[in-house]
């Protein structure tokens, strides 16, 4: 089979290529990628060809959320043996792979194989399974923004949003102790997804009392939206933590920072993570985070167009995984 790629060349523009097989540096593995996640970023640069002011000037291969196989060990003899199941912590010392926000851009990971530098592969513990090592990344995005609201156990938490991020961040908020975690969304699929990773309750997100109601200590808002991000205001306690790892639009957002005032918030920003991720890889081993169910849809590589389409619809999906050559099948869930 060719070696193929998912690449962005402008809004409504990806394309399924054949690309060469990647030349690595000496510091870099040839990984074999078994899974990729599609993320909201991916689905910006499809959409808009922009992620936030990161822009596309020039194709770009899509991907960061992903696992595989170690095809070919780094020649400097650093990071694990060929054979090795791996997962990536995406950061280089400038940006993202698969972010435009740099020229030329940092290509993603959405192919059959990938050179990578060695720092970001993450061996795989026994019974971590390949399927499951893809939502690594994500969920040490969710992992960090929980962190920032500190200790929560005992606590009572309440998630705005309960897409891919949000579902891992009640898994999280479950991991960590939270006495109580309530989640919200405007869909059915999502919430159920919610409280099959830990979510005591759901609520609607157009019931505004009802979430006023909730008077959490904690509140992540993960939709990055501006009635989300009012929510979450309207729903903390005095003195209470709002989490924003939601990425709000660029520029200038209104919110109610009166009530923010007048109640003693504390309102604090998350974005991406530092080291985290090898927390959520003893967790995902261990069993004790729980994210399968976050997973509705594994789609063959060559379909990543279709993929894109599914990850777009909130109402139908929650995570959409793109399956390459490298993947084990057995692993595989039936709905894909």
């Amino acid at each position: 089979m060719a070696s193929i790629a998912v690449v962005a060349h402008a809004a409504s523009d990806v394309r399924v290529e054949e690309v060469p097989d990647p030349t690595p540096a000496a510091d870099e593995a040839v990984v074999a990628v078994a899974y990729g996640g599609i993320c909201g970023s991916d689905l910006h640069y499809w959409q808009h060809g922009a992620a936030g002011e990161s822009i596309l000037r020039e194709p770009m291969v899509l991907g960061h959320e992903v696992s595989g196989v170690v095809a070919v060990a780094a020649a400097d003899g650093s990071g694990p043996a060929a054979g090795t199941p791996v997962t990536v912590h995406p950061a280089t010392p400038d940006s993202y792979l698969g972010s435009a926000a740099r020229l030329p851009h940092q290509d993603g990971a959405f192919a059959t194989s990938v050179a990578l530098p060695t720092r970001m592969l993450r061996a795989l513990p026994d019974g971590l399974d390949l399927r499951t090592a893809a939502l690594a990344e994500p969920a040490a995005v969710a992992w960090h923004g929980v962190g920032q609201a500190g200790d929560v156990r005992g606590l009572r938490a309440l998630v705005i949003g309960s897409g891919p991020i949000g579902a891992l961040a009640v898994a999280v908020l479950r991991h960590h102790g939270a006495a109580e975690v309530v989640a919200s969304d405007l869909h059915e699929l999502p919430m159920r997804i919610a409280r099959e990773v830990g979510a005591d309750r759901t609520i609607d997100a157009r019931d505004a009392e009802a979430l006023a109601a909730v008077e959490a200590d904690v509140v992540v808002e993960s939709s990055g939206t501006l009635p989300g991000l009012h929510a979450a205001i309207r729903a903390a306690r005095r003195g209470g933590t709002v989490v924003m790892l939601g990425l709000q639009r660029s520029g200038e957002v209104a919110v109610p920072i009166a009530t923010a005032i007048t109640r003693e918030l504390h309102l604090v920003g998350s974005f991406r993570f530092v080291d985290e991720i090898d927390d959520v890889v003893a967790a995902l081993a261990d069993g004790s985070l729980a994210v399968d169910p976050v997973v509705t849809h594994v789609l063959d590589a060559v379909d990543a167009l279709d993929a894109l389409e599914v990850a777009r619809d909130a109402s139908v999906s929650s995570k959409v995984l793109l399956r390459f050559a490298a993947a084990d099948t057995a692993a595989d869930d039936p709905r894909g």
